[in-house]
């Protein structure tokens, strides 16, 4: 008797070792997991959550994701500071002798259903140049009118909705770039090297209130965006320009710039900074913004200690006629101060100067050979490139 009850309780605890194990390892036992309880199943549906997500974004934005071209390839080579971010294909050496093709150069979206586009302003820097827009099922309108915002890399792209007839352009939904949180799923769509169109790529964001230094001196734009938008979604040649969404398809910010000196580090303009720039478009039809006219260095708190240097904005170059020309500033002088304010990481030139109306008076402190000085100037009305 005791035999059998002995052997009853060693079936049963072989049952129960077996009936876990096709829990556990349901591949090895060909168990379907999708009759297992949920708490067995979370693996098999947040991977298809996420493929649907993402088939979801590319089905509802992409065909309000366009592709910016050039309606002749040129030349001769870019020279912008750009390029050490993001290489713009179709600026190669081209034989005399080859007709002109259309080129793309860039990537932009739908903003407004009256034919309204986002993009990137060094992806349409050159005023010589005339643009296009190509949507994904083919279609081509001719730029009619280019407004660029001169403190931030963005344009506005007015397109000639006439020559489609019965075609009409769908706006992106905009997001809100200030909930944004590290670790959040992004998608970016663009036209990969300036080839493939509606690329789509999957990753997060990697960081927030990130500073990278770009711009033209020679446009007398300030050379660092501030409080950009980290991610590692692959944004390649030609996505500039382009949406970074959310996981409810909203933009939440503009691809801009992907660093040469590591992988998987791109960066977007928040969207709020769009946004923002929209509601002084809608009130004017142009962008009406405070301008100092220096191109300018950061000088961190680190580089000064390290140069025995001041922390400031070291001035690179100044236009012609500008508030700082008028002003007496040059070039190498450290702009230190803005108001009695303190330039640093954390509150840079150009913030300050965005802060500002046209017609303001600031007082300019600055450094020069080791001296220190103060200077007025009256902010104009910045020009438009």
């Amino acid at each position: 008797m005791r035999r059998l009850i002995l052997l009853i309780v060693l079936l049963v605890g072989v049952l129960i070792v077996i009936n876990s194990a096709q829990i556990f390892f349901p591949k090895i036992f060909n168990v379907d997991t999708s009759k297992l309880p949920s708490s067995q199943n979370t693996e098999k549906i947040k991977i298809v959550s996420e493929e649907s997500i993402t088939i979801d974004i590319a089905k509802k934005a992409g065909a309000s994701v366009v592709t910016v071209a050039q309606e002749g390839r040129t030349r001769s080579r870019s020279n912008s500071p750009y390029d050490f971010f993001f290489g713009i294909p179709g600026f190669e050496e081209q034989d005399p002798q080859d007709p002109l093709q259309p080129q793309s150069i860039g990537t932009g979206f739908v903003i407004g259903a009256e034919g309204l586009i986002v993009t990137n302003k060094h992806v349409i820097s050159d005023p010589d140049i005339k643009y296009q827009i190509i949507t994904n099922n083919e279609k081509t309108y001719n730029v009619q009118k280019i407004y660029r915002d001169p403190l931030n890399d963005i344009a506005l792209l007015q397109v000639d909705l006439s020559q489609n007839s019965g075609n009409t352009l769908k706006a992106l939904e905009l997001g809100d770039s200030s909930k944004l949180q590290a670790g959040q799923y992004a998608v970016a769509i663009g036209t990969a090297l300036g080839e493939f169109r509606n690329t789509v790529t999957t990753g997060i964001i990697s960081g927030l209130g990130r500073g990278i230094t770009a711009g033209s001196p020679y446009e007398g734009a300030v050379e660092r965006l501030d409080n950009v938008i980290q991610t590692d979604a692959a944004i390649n040649p030609g996505n500039s320009g382009g949406p970074l969404l959310n996981s409810s398809g909203q933009v939440i910010g503009v691809n801009t710039a992907v660093s040469q000196s590591g992988q998987n580090i791109g960066f977007a303009i928040p969207i709020n900074v769009i946004k923002d720039s929209l509601k002084n478009f809608n009130q004017t039809g142009k962008f009406d913004r405070p301008y100092l006219g220096v191109a300018y260095r950061l000088v961190t708190k680190e580089m000064a200690n390290n140069n025995d240097l001041s922390e400031g904005a070291y001035v690179q170059d100044v236009v012609q006629g500008s508030s700082a020309d008028e002003a007496g500033i040059k070039p190498e002088d450290i702009i230190t101060e803005i108001d009695g304010e303190q330039i640093n990481e954390k509150t840079p030139l150009s913030a300050m100067i965005s802060k500002k109306k046209i017609g303001d008076s600031v007082k300019i402190t600055f450094e020069r050979a080791g001296d220190t000085q103060e200077v007025d100037a009256i902010l104009k009305v910045a020009p438009e490139k």
